[in-house]
C-alpha cells in the first residue's frame, strides 16, 4: 500500500498545526521562555520544575491531547502525522510542558487494547497528563528487564529517567512478575510514590527517577503482554522524539542565519563567507531529510505498519545527527556567545542534546537498522 500524497497531512492537520503555529507566537515567544525557564545561571540552583500550568490548561482545551486519542476513548482520533506536526512546533518554540510525554503515553495506551487502557485513554482526553515510567537503571526502555515488581497490582522498585515526572498526573509503568512484563496505571500524587529530580541539562524539561513503595496500581497490560504493547508503540514515540528535534533545528537555523545576515566582519555580513553558508546549507537539508522521514514514518504507522518501525528508525537517527550539527553550527557562527546564558540558542541546543541521547541516537538506531536490514536479506 503507497502512502497518501504529503504522508496525510491534509486540512485538519494543517489547521491544527496553523492553531498551534499562533498559540506558540502569542505565548510562548523565545525571550518569554528564556525567562520563564532560565531566570537563574547559578550551577548550584536548585533542581526545579518550571512550567506554565495555564498555558496546559489551554492547550487541552483546544483539543490536542485529545487529537490521537481514539474516538471510541473520547478523543477526536487523528492520525500520528497530526501529533508529530503538533511535536514539531511545541520544538520550534522549546515549550515546556507534558505534551510529548502524553503524546507517547497515548500511543502505548493504545497499544495495551484493554478496558483499563481505554479508560485511561479517556483521562487524556480530558486533559490529564500523562508520562512513561518503563526505563530501568541501565538505561533500557525496550527490554523486559524492569526494575519494578508487580504482586496483587501492588508495584515496588525504581523507574528511572521518567521525563515530564512531575508535570504528569499519572504514571505508566512497566512492572514485572513470574509470568513477564506488565504495564500499569498509578497516580504521581500517591503517597507511596516518591519523585527523586535528576539534574539534566534542559531547561525546558524535567526527567526524575521514581520509587515505588508497594503502590496501589491499575493493570493496563496483563504479565508478559506489556512488552509486546511497548514495541508496537516505538514507531510512534521515536517520530514524535524526531519532530521535536525537527522544530528546534528550523529555530536554530532561522535564528543563525538572521545572526549570520547581521553580524559583519571584516566590512562583510558573516554570511557572505563560504565556511558560515555552507554549514548553514547543510544544516537546512539536514533539517529537511530528517523532516520528510519523521512524517513518512508517522504515515506509515497508519498506512505502511510493516515498514513503520524501519522508518521511524531512520527518522530518528537522521533528526540525532541533525540536532547535534545544527547545535555546534548554530554556536559557532554565533560567536561562542550561543552558549552563553544570556543567548536563547543556549535553550535551544539543550533541548537538542537531550532528545539526541532519548530512546537511543543515531548509532543506536542505526544498529538496530542493521539488525533489521540483514534480517530481511537473510
Amino acid at each position: 500500500m503507497a502512502q497518501s500524497k504529503n504522508f496525510g497531512f491534509g486540512e485538519d492537520e494543517m489547521m491544527l498545526r496553523d492553531s498551534a503555529q499562533k498559540f506558540f507566537s502569542d505565548n510562548c515567544t523565545a525571550d518569554k521562555i528564556h525567562s520563564q525557564v532560565a531566570p537563574d545561571s547559578d550551577i548550584y540552583r536548585d533542581i526545579d520544575c518550571i512550567w506554565d500550568e495555564s498555558l496546559w490548561h489551554q492547550i487541552c482545551e483546544l483539543g490536542w491531547t485529545a487529537a490521537c486519542v481514539p474516538e471510541s476513548a473520547g478523543g477526536i482520533g487523528m492520525s500520528v502525522v497530526a501529533a508529530v506536526a503538533l511535536a514539531e512546533e511545541a520544538g520550534k518554540a522549546a515549550f515546556p510542558s507534558p505534551l510529548l510525554s502524553t503524546f507517547n503515553s497515548t500511543f502505548v495506551l493504545t497499544e495495551c487494547q484493554t478496558d483499563n487502557a481505554t479508560k485511561a485513554l479517556g483521562d487524556i482526553a480530558s486533559g490529564k497528563a500523562m508520562t512513561l515510567a518503563i526505563t530501568n537503571s541501565k538505561g533500557s526502555w525496550e527490554s523486559t528487564d524492569t526494575d519494578v515488581s508487580v504482586t496483587d497490582n501492588k508495584l515496588s522498585g525504581t523507574a528511572y529517567y521518567v521525563q515530564d515526572a512531575q508535570k504528569a498526573d499519572s504514571l505508566i509503568v512497566a512492572a514485572k512478575n513470574g509470568d513477564g512484563s506488565g504495564l500499569y496505571l498509578v497516580d504521581s500524587t500517591d503517597k507511596n510514590v516518591t519523585i527523586h529530580a535528576d539534574g539534566i541539562i534542559d531547561l525546558t524539561r524535567d526527567q526524575a527517577h521514581i520509587d515505588f513503595n508497594d503502590v496501589d496500581a491499575m493493570e493496563l497490560a496483563a504479565p508478559g503482554t506489556g512488552n509486546t504493547a511497548l514495541k508496537n508503540a516505538m514507531p510512534a514515540i521515536l517520530c514524535i522524539t524526531a519532530a521535536d528535534m525537527v522544530g528546534s533545528g528550523e529555530w536554530l537555523l532561522q535564528t543563525t542565519v538572521e545572526y549570520a545576515t547581521t553580524r559583519v566582519q571584516f566590512d562583510r555580513p558573516l554570511g557572505f563567507f563560504q565556511a558560515v553558508k555552507h554549514p548553514l546549507v547543510n544544516v537546512m537539508l539536514q533539517v529537511d531529510q530528517a523532516k520528510s522521514l519523521a512524517y513518512s514514518a508517522a504515515c506509515a504507522i497508519d498506512e505502511e505498519p510493516d515498514n513503520a518501525e524501519k522508518l521511524a528508525r531512520m527518522a530518528k537517527s537522521a533528526a540525532s545527527d541533525m540536532a547535534v550539527y545544527s547545535s555546534s553550527r548554530s554556536v559557532q557562527f554565533h560567536g561562542g556567545i550561543g552558549f552563553t546564558w544570556e543567548c536563547y540558542v543556549h535553550l535551544f541546543f539543550k533541548r537538542q542534546m537531550h532528545n539526541h541521547i532519548l530512546y537511543g541516537d543515531g548509532k543506536y538506531q542505526r544498529t538496530k537498522l542493521a539488525d533489521m536490514l540483514i534480517g530481511e536479506v537473510a
